[in-house]
């Protein structure tokens, strides 16, 4: 993404008469074509439908759920994730906090949720949407949250109340960091090929990766079999049209540097719109650029319930754009297991 720090940046009233110019434009490829962040086109509707509110999760999180059913939105510059379900119950923490309901799914990082805003608009068609937007300190959206029709007004309104800044939030984006590239140690191959087999949760990869001065993809590139297996790009989307097909249900994670958001269950209406790849259910949709996915992995971890197998797409920058697991609830994950392990390879 480009940085949109350098560009000439209109100010609030600016921002508003071009949105009015182009209302149909999408809120992210808009900021960008005139220069500035989301987070800064939503900050300049302050007052007009705009109002800025605690970003802290752990005052957020809790009033959210009072909301009802809501859709929640989690992206990153390669693949949307939205989910329909209510926000609870919601667990604090001072660096990752959850929502562990059976529909939304999160996983949540403090430190990230910088800006907050709820807003009001009305649209063309006479109706009015609601939204809770969170940005991160380079004005990038980590987590939306969209009102439905049977969510509650009253709670969103009591909410705004509570919550709302004694004044304007003032916004000073800071430029986004480069990507991090793929970090591998060939000569510490065997010692992450011992770790990796000691491992007995998912979550010790990355304590492992770290402390061997390596990060997630780059471990993938050395570590070779039985550990891991280079895939061909197709197969993410193969992964989840047979997925569809069969009827396998999944764990698909998708995230940013703010928060991690799952869909846990079945899929079943998939299609391909130009470079997109979507999955069109009544209460999950996921749209994926599969012209951005460089590199896909088949993975497997130890765990103390077994071996967990997934499936990960990265872009060329080596970002992480999304994972698929196995749904383990209650779900034997033979029928995942097998599925994954014909992918084809990059050689094919």
């Amino acid at each position: 993404m480009a940085d949109t720090t350098s560009l000439h940046r209109p100010d609030p009233a600016e921002i508003r008469r071009l949105r009015i110019e182009t209302p149909k434009a999408r809120a992210r490829d808009f900021a960008a074509s005139i220069g500035v962040t989301e987070a800064e086109l939503v900050a300049a509707h302050q007052g007009h439908g705009a109002t800025a509110i605690d970003a802290a999760p752990d005052r957020l999180g809790p009033l959210v759920g009072t909301l009802g059913e809501i859709m929640a939105l989690t992206r990153n510059e390669s693949c949307v994730h939205e989910r329909v379900g209510v926000y609870e119950p919601y667990h604090a923490g001072p660096h990752a906090a959850m929502v562990l309901g059976t529909e939304i799914d999160l996983r949540i990082f403090p430190s990230q949720w910088k800006h907050a805003f709820a807003v009001v608009e009305e649209t063309a068609e006479g109706s009015t949407k609601r939204s809770i937007q969170i940005f991160d300190a380079h004005g990038d959206a980590v987590h939306k949250i969209h009102l439905r029709a049977t969510s509650d007004v009253a709670a969103f309104d009591a909410l705004v109340a509570e919550l709302a800044l004694g004044s304007a939030a003032a916004l000073a984006p800071t430029p986004r960091p480069d990507a991090t590239p793929a970090k591998a140690d060939p000569a510490r191959a065997a010692e992450l090929r011992e770790g990796w087999e000691k491992m007995t949760d998912t979550h010790q990869f990355l304590s492992l990766v770290h402390k061997l001065k390596m990060n997630r993809l780059g471990a993938y590139r050395v570590a070779g079999a039985p550990f891991v297996r280079q895939l061909a790009p197709g197969a993410v989307v193969q992964a989840l049209e047979a997925a569809a097909a069969d009827a396998i249900p999944v764990m698909i994670f998708v995230g940013n540097m703010g928060c991690i958001q799952i869909h846990g269950g079945m899929v079943e209406k998939t299609m391909m719109m130009g470079p997109w790849f979507n999955i069109m259910d009544p209460r999950f949709n996921l749209h994926l650029r599969t012209d951005h996915i460089a590199e896909v992995w088949w993975v497997t971890k130890p765990t103390r319930t077994g071996d967990a197998v997934s499936v990960e797409g990265f872009d060329k920058d080596g970002n992480l754009i999304l994972q698929i697991f196995p749904y383990r609830k209650d779900t034997p994950p033979d029928a995942w297991n097998a599925m994954a392990a014909a992918l084809p390879g990059v050689s094919a």
